[in-house]
Parts: structure tokens; C-alpha cells; sequence
């Protein structure tokens, strides 16, 4: 149905129609109720076209998603994507992804923000100081970060969870029950969310008198190789740590298969925490040891994002606005008492 069909079947004019779908102040609320209904009932949707002459917007929030071998796509951006799209399609907003390769990133953003396409953009996977988030401050455009950057000398609007305050409090649950030698296999270095969570995690040993050594420290792209690989490396030495901290589900999976080749088990030999994002097809309670975790949903966070991109671009959110969600520790089976059986050391930090 066009807009001269659902005028029609309103007995109302053309201008009529698209004020009342576009928001305009001057349309009394009850007809704008009653067009929004009928579009709604008969299936109207403007063209991006007309919609970007009525209002100047196109009703589009846009990614710039870097692609090429040298990148991996993992289900947590699947999952936060899709709620994104959970409350896109009912808003009348579509998403627009700008593929590029990591070379040509400044450049494909440059062209997004010069070809005024989309309304808003968010920024995913922040690095300390990014030069992304400065160049969308400079530009003017409607965004939001997915999580936090340090190094910058200006505030900017973020949604971020409590990354440092989760693996702060699964270091002091493991250190409560005795375990003094904790290993942490996290993302990759330079990802702000990695960085605080080895920060937490640092802290809550300090406050035992321990450090964390190099040595039982991983930092690595967040999938099940990876966890496997690493977990054998640190679960082979003689002098291996009695808990991990991993920092996703994907790489629990790894470590898992990695206690079970060594013949060891969970949480006998070793205690293990990891954090969930929430996936409908990976719960923690279903691993073969039910998985204590620290869980913060991420399907709702990208949901969020978007509404916050619509409430910009609608300009009835303003400024630099930071807003940072509490991490659930959710206790299973995955932990336990630290064995006897390994020799504890306690290493206290230098003076």
C-alpha cells in the first residue's frame, strides 16, 4: 500500500498521512494514534526515499563491520546484532553494515559520515584511546560506543557492563575458598573490557597479598581452540594453577575438552569460571559440569544501544551519557574447594 492508498482508506490528505507517521507536532494525538494504527493494520511503510524528503532522516543505523581473514566473526556479535534488530524492526529503523578490511577502516568511516546514508552509528569492540570514537565526536553524527575507551580528553556516550567489578568478585569467591593460584584466559590485548576484567581480577588477588603471574596470564580471540590450547599448556605444567577465569562460554568449551584429555576433572582438579553472555544455544547449566559464571545478557545490551541511537537521533538524548550494567555471579558446580593435592605457593607481590 502507498501513502495515496492509506490517505484514502483514512479519508484524511496525503500530508495528513506523512506528518502523522513522521512525529510532527502540529497533528493532534488522536489521528496520529489512528494513522499509526491503520499503517500498522494494512502493512504501509514509507520508501527510505520519502521518508529521508518528510524528515531529513533515513531511519538507518549504521556499522562499519571489518571483514578478511585476519578477522573473526564470533557469536557474541551475532547475538548483540540480533538485538539490535529486536527493536529495529519494530521502530521503523533498519541497520546498515559498511563492510571493510582493517586497512581501509578510517577510510570506509569517512565515507559512511560524508554520504549522510545513515542517522546514527555505534562503535563496537573499543581499544583504549580509539580513534574511531574521536572521529564521530568531530563529525557531529549521532552515536553510541559498546562499551568504554580510556585515553581520551573529552566524555562520550557509551553502554558498558561492570567488567572489572564480575572478574573482581569471581577472583574472590575462588580465593574464599582457597585457591591461590588462579590463571586467566582473557580477549585480546588492547580491548578495553579485557583490560578491566585482568583489573578486577589483579585486585582481588592484591587484596590477598597475591599477584597474577605472566605466566598464567592468556590474552587470545575468544574461541574454543584457543581456550583448548591454552588450557593445555597451563594444565600440563607440574606447577599449574588449582582455578580459571576464562572470559566466554566458547572458550569454556575448550577448556573442558582440555581437562578431559589430560584425565583430570571439574571441580576436583580444577575450578573453573566463565563469563556468559547469554546465548540461547550454549547455557551454562547444560555443560557436562553445570558452569559458575559471571552473566550479563548481551542480546538486551544491543537492544538498548539501539534505542539510545533512536533517542539521539530523535535528539531527546543528549550529551556524553555513560551507563554501565551489573554483572551477576551465578554459582554452579564448576567450583569447589582448591585441592590438596597441588602444592599452593603464595606469591606475594615485591615491596
Amino acid at each position: 500500500m502507498n501513502l495515496k492508498q492509506l490517505s484514502e482508506k483514512l479519508s484524511l490528505s496525503q500530508t495528513t498521512v506523512s506528518r502523522a507517521l513522521n512525529g510532527y507536532p502540529e497533528v493532534a494525538e488522536e489521528t496520529r494514534r489512528r494513522v499509526a494504527d491503520a499503517a500498522k493494520r494494512f502493512g504501509y511503510r514509507p520508501s527510505p526515499s520519502a521518508r529521508r524528503l518528510a524528515t531529513g532522516k533515513a531511519g538507518m543505523i549504521g556499522y562499519v563491520m571489518p571483514t578478511g581473514d585476519a578477522v573473526h566473526i564470533d557469536t557474541h556479535f551475532i547475538e548483540f546484532l540480533s538485538g539490535i534488530g529486536d527493536y529495529a524492526r519494530t521502530h521503523e529503523l533498519d541497520l546498515a553494515l559498511s563492510p571493510t578490511n582493517l586497512d581501509d577502516e578510517e577510510a570506509t568511516y569517512r565515507r559512511l559520515l560524508a554520504a549522510h546514508r545513515v542517522d546514527a552509528v555505534y562503535v563496537s569492540s573499543p581499544t583504549t584511546a580509539d580513534w574511531r570514537i574521536r572521529l564521530l565526536e568531530e563529525s557531529g553524527m549521532p552515536y553510541i560506543v559498546h562499551g568504554r575507551s580510556e585515553g581520551h580528553d573529552f566524555e562520550f556516550p557509551f553502554l558498558d557492563i561492570d567488567n572489572e567489578g564480575a572478574f573482581h568478585d569471581a577472583a574472590r569467591l575462588l580465593l574464599q575458598l582457597g585457591h591461590e593460584r588462579i590463571a586467566l584466559l582473557n580477549g585480546n590485548e588492547g580491548q578495553t573490557f579485557a583490560d578491566h576484567r585482568e583489573r578486577g581480577m589483579r585486585k582481588a588477588l592484591a587484596a590477598h597479598g597475591l599477584i597474577l603471574p605472566d605466566r598464567f596470564v592468556s590474552r587470545m580471540t575468544m574461541t574454543e581452540e584457543n581456550g583448548y590450547r591454552a588450557a593445555r599448556r597451563l594444565l600440563a605444567d607440574s606447577d599449574r594453577p588449582t582455578a580459571l577465569i576464562c572470559a566466554s562460554l566458547m572458550q569454556a568449551l575448550g577448556i573442558m575438552r582440555a581437562v578431559g584429555d589430560l584425565g583430570l576433572s571439574i571441580p576436583d582438579d580444577l575450578s573453573l569460571i566463565s563469563h556468559d553472555d547469554v546465548f540461547p544455544f550454549l547455557k551454562p547449566e547444560g555443560f557436562s559440569t553445570p558452569l559458575t559464571t559471571t552473566c550479563s545478557p548481551i542480546r538486551a545490551a544491543g537492544e538498548r544501544i539501539a534505542e539510545r541511537l533512536a533517542a539521539r537521533i530523535a535528539q531527546t538524548e543528549t550529551g556524553p551519557v555513560g551507563e554501565v550494567w551489573p554483572v551477576d555471579l551465578i554459582v554452579r558446580g564448576s567450583v569447589g574447594r582448591a585441592p590438596r593435592k597441588v602444592t599452593k605457593q603464595r606469591l606475594v607481590s615485591p615491596a
